[in-house]
C-alpha cells in the first residue's frame, strides 16, 4: 500500500506513519516546516516535501506510483488551511482521501486487532503512556498511538505479534464516535472542545455514544455521574477506593490513572498485582507531562482548569515554591473559562499570566485581554501579565536561582520557546 500523509510533522500524522512503515507500507508526506518528528521519519525512508504544500510534490509522487491514501487532519478542511490545495489535489486526482480514524478502523480490521481505548478530558496521554509502558516491562508485544513523544518508544508503533492497540482516543473532532472499542478506557471528564461540541450537553452525549460502542469499560464512578452514564454488564465502576495505597507516583491524578491502569491490566488478565505495581511505580512519564527540562524547571501540556490545578498539586508535593508561566489555550475556550477561573491557582505562589494562544478561532470573538481572565482567580494578586521575551526568561531565571519550582504549562507555543532559551 502506497501512502501520502499530508502534515506528517503532527503528532497526529506522524504517529500513524510509524505504525504504516512498521507495517510495510510505502510512505510519503508532507508538512510546512521540518520538526523533530519529521527529522526521524526521514531517518527511517520517508520521502517528504517540507515547504508550501501546494500539491505538486503530490501530483509528482501519484505519477511516480499511484498513490493508494491521502490521510490528512481535520485542520485541512479550513478553507483557508495553508495544505488544503493537497487535499484539493488528492481529491482531484482520484485519490482516496480519509481522516486518521479510517485509517486506523482499515488497519485494526486488517491486522485483527482489539482496540484498547483510553478516552477522557484529562489524562489520557499518561494513561496510555502507562499502558503502553505495562506492557512493555510485561514483555508483551504491544501496537500503539499515543499523542506525545516517549522516553520508551516511538510515538506510534505495530508490532506483528500483538493482540491489541492501545489508543490515545481523543473526543477532538468527534474523533473517538468512529471507534469500537473492546475496552475503553474513561479517565476524568470536564467540558471542553468548545469548537466541536458548543454545548456541555453535546459533549456529553457524544460519551454516552462512545460507550454505547464499547464492549467494556472501565471507568470512575464520579465520571459515570457526571456523564449521567448508564451502568450495565459491561462496565467497571472504580472510586476512591480502588486507588492504590501502593502506587507512590508524585500526584494525586498520576496516582489515579494508574489504578485505572492497575484494574484494566486485572480485567484482561495480564500480569499479577504486585508485578504491576511495580511496574506502574517505575513509569518514566511522558514528553509535555510534568516533564522535567532542567533543575527547577518542567513543562506541561494542560491548559483545562481541572489539568491546572492537577499538576500545581503535583509540583507543590516537589516543591513548597512553586511559580507558574501560564498560556491560555485557545480564545474560544477562554470566552466559555471567563469567570470559571478560581481557586486552580491556588498552589503557585506567583503566576506570570501570557496572552491566549490563538488557533482555530472564530474571527467574530473578541480577544480577551489577560487581565480580564484572570480577575476571578482567587490568588489574582499573585498574578502578573507577561509576554514570552527575554524579561520574562531573566525572572524565570531569578526564580529558579532562588530555588522555586518554575512550571511552564500551555498546549500553545510555550513549550518550544522554553526549550530554546534552554539551548541558547
Amino acid at each position: 500500500m502506497n501512502i501520502y500523509f499530508s502534515g506528517i510533522g503532527g503528532v497526529g500524522i506522524s504517529a500513524l506513519v510509524e505504525i504504516a512503515l512498521d507495517a510495510g507500507f510505502k510512505v510519503h508526506g508532507s508538512d510546512l516546516v521540518a520538526s523533530l518528528s519529521t527529522a526521524e521519519l526521514e531517518k527511517r525512508g520517508v520521502i517528504m516535501n517540507i515547504g508550501p504544500q501546494d500539491g505538486e510534490f503530490l501530483k509528482a509522487c501519484h505519477a511516480d506510483e499511484p498513490l493508494d491514501w491521502f490521510i490528512y487532519t481535520a485542520a485541512l478542511e479550513a478553507p483557508e488551511a495553508p495544505g488544503r490545495a493537497e487535499l484539493l489535489t488528492a481529491r482531484e486526482l482520484g485519490i482516496a482521501t480519509a481522516k486518521r480514524d479510517e485509517f486506523l478502523n482499515f488497519f485494526f480490521g486488517a491486522k485483527d486487532l482489539k482496540l484498547i481505548a483510553v478516552a477522557g478530558s484529562h489524562g489520557k496521554t499518561t494513561t496510555t503512556g502507562m499502558l503502553v509502558w505495562a506492557f512493555k516491562q510485561l514483555g508483551l508485544p504491544a501496537s500503539y498511538a499515543i499523542g506525545t513523544t516517549l522516553h520508551f518508544g516511538n510515538i506510534g508503533h505495530y508490532d506483528i505479534d500483538s493482540q491489541y492497540f492501545i489508543y490515545e482516543c481523543d473526543e477532538f473532532d468527534r474523533n473517538f464516535l468512529h471507534f469500537s472499542p473492546e475496552m475503553a478506557v474513561i479517565t476524568s471528564v470536564d467540558y471542553d472542545h468548545p469548537d466541536t461540541y458548543p454545548t456541555v450537553a453535546e459533549y456529553k452525549k457524544s460519551f454516552h455514544e462512545f460507550l454505547s460502542k464499547s464492549s467494556n469499560i472501565m471507568i470512575w464512578q464520579e465520571t459515570a455521574k457526571y456523564l449521567d452514564a448508564p451502568v450495565d454488564d459491561r462496565t467497571w465502576e472504580l472510586n476512591s477506593s480502588d486507588i492504590s495505597p501502593d502506587i507512590h507516583l508524585a500526584g494525586l491524578h498520576n496516582r489515579q490513572n494508574a489504578s485505572l491502569v492497575l484494574k484494566t491490566l486485572e480485567r484482561l488478565g495480564l500480569g499479577s498485582a504486585e508485578q504491576n505495581i511495580k511496574i506502574l511505580n517505575e513509569f518514566p512519564g511522558t514528553d509535555r507531562r510534568f516533564e522535567r527540562l532542567a533543575d527547577n524547571l518542567y513543562s506541561d501540556y494542560g491548559h483545562h482548569p481541572t489539568e491546572i490545578a492537577a499538576t500545581l498539586e503535583l509540583a507543590s508535593e516537589l516543591s513548597e515554591h512553586v511559580v507558574l508561566v501560564y498560556q491560555p489555550h485557545q480564545n474560544i475556550r477562554q470566552h466559555y473559562l471567563l469567570g470559571k477561573y478560581k481557586d486552580e491557582f491556588k498552589n503557585a505562589e506567583h503566576i506570570y499570566w501570557l496572552p491566549t494562544y490563538l488557533t482555530r478561532e472564530n474571527p467574530d470573538l473578541q480577544i480577551l485581554p489577560p487581565e480580564l481572565l484572570y480577575s476571578t482567580v482567587t490568588n489574582r494578586d499573585s498574578v502578573e501579565t507577561a509576554d514570552l521575551d527575554d524579561d520574562l526568561w531573566r525572572k524565570v531565571e531569578d526564580e529558579r536561582a532562588n530555588g522555586k519550582l518554575v512550571l511552564f504549562m500551555g498546549a500553545g507555543s510555550i513549550d518550544a520557546w522554553v526549550r530554546q532559551h534552554l539551548d541558547s
